[in-house]
């Protein structure tokens, strides 16, 4: 870390916003399972990878002698370990969290690249890693209609696409490609056609759209933005490298005018997304949105550390779920996931 990366992240620093962090991070120790996983609602192979980016965002490396280190290291050799990750490649198979978990484990270990403390771990995630970004560039070449082509879906064979699968892969992509790892450029096209035929105003010939002022929706071709598929499509343009696009200035715009509020459906999952792509947007953008997510986080925080939410399908995931997806919204600022730097 340089002095400037360091001096920046002692100015980002809040006691309270620090405070929660720790107290959330606690939770997240006390959830670890026997065999290593840390969940408690299922999907342990998603769970626990957004437990380990969620310690690992504040800090935390798996080579630290601390419980938070230890905590990491023993989930890491769970995902590592036999039938998590299929012959294929693909991790949303063993815990049933579908192309969702997949995305979401192949980020991890992405991110992870390098840190596993000694080299057979270390090239036990690279391989884990180029099996599972494998499969995604393979899943979105699946036969699909026009206006779903260059998207993920719920299965790797999957012949539509949303943009809230499609998110997760995307970010995977973009985490390999930071890491050096082949990433095809006709995938990266193909994902920017399917984000413009998800944002919510068509665009003409030139990429300009009709209203500029708009978002994302869930499904292409539909013109009801929501918050959420807003939050994802500004991350997902970004992560393709589109930071100034038009699309990205047209939803940030209207972001400003529909920022995160408690009661919204999937307000954490949204919050996450939010938090990290109005970060990208830098300056009074990214200052603002910082204050509104740690005012909106904070106030809402349980007594023992976790994060509940206010929509039923999260609540549903469980605890550690919404703890990660917090600590991954409140901790943007500091810059120590690779993912989080532009």
């Amino acid at each position: 870390m340089s002095a400037a990366e360091s001096q920046s992240q002692e100015a980002t620093k809040s006691p309270e916003v620090d405070a929660a962090i720790n107290r959330a991070v606690a939770f997240l120790l006390s959830q670890q399972q026997a065999n290593g996983s840390i969940s408690d609602r299922g999907h342990e192979n998603a769970m626990t990878s957004l437990a380990i980016m969620a310690l690992a965002s504040v800090g935390h490396q798996p080579t630290d002698s601390t419980p938070e280190g230890a905590v990491m290291k023993k989930g890491l050799a769970f995902i590592l370990g036999a039938n998590r990750q299929d012959k294929a490649g693909y991790f949303g198979a063993s815990d049933g969290s579908r192309m969702y978990g997949h995305g979401i484990v192949t980020l991890m270990l992405t991110e992870m690249i390098g840190m596993g403390g000694d080299d057979q771990t270390d090239e036990a995630i690279h391989q884990a890693c180029q099996k599972a970004i494998d499969l995604i560039v393979r899943s979105q070449r699946t036969k699909k209609p026009a206006f779903a082509k260059g998207g993920w879906r719920y299965t790797p064979d999957a012949a539509d696409s949303d943009l809230s699968v499609s998110v997760w892969q995307l970010m995977a992509l973009r985490s390999a490609k930071n890491d050096g790892m082949d990433v095809p450029s006709s995938t990266i096209d193909d994902a920017i056609s399917y984000l413009v035929r998800s944002f919510t105003s068509p665009v003409d010939i030139n990429g300009q759209p009709r209203q500029a002022k708009n978002g994302f929706s869930y499904e292409a071709n539909n013109d009801s933005p929501t918050f959420t598929m807003s939050a994802a499509g500004l991350l997902a343009m970004q992560v393709c490298g589109q930071y100034e696009s038009p699309l990205v200035i047209g939803a940030t715009d209207w972001l400003k005018e529909h920022p995160p509020k408690w009661g919204e459906r999937f307000i954490l999952y949204g919050t996450y997304y939010y938090a990290q792509g109005m970060h990208q947007r830098g300056g009074e953008i990214a200052e603002t949105a910082s204050k509104l997510v740690s005012a909106e986080l904070l106030s809402h925080q349980d007594a023992n550390g976790s994060w509940s939410s206010s929509s039923g399908e999260e609540q549903n995931a469980g605890k550690v779920y919404c703890t990660a997806l917090a600590i991954l919204s409140l901790s943007v600022k500091y810059h120590y996931l690779p993912i989080y730097q532009r």
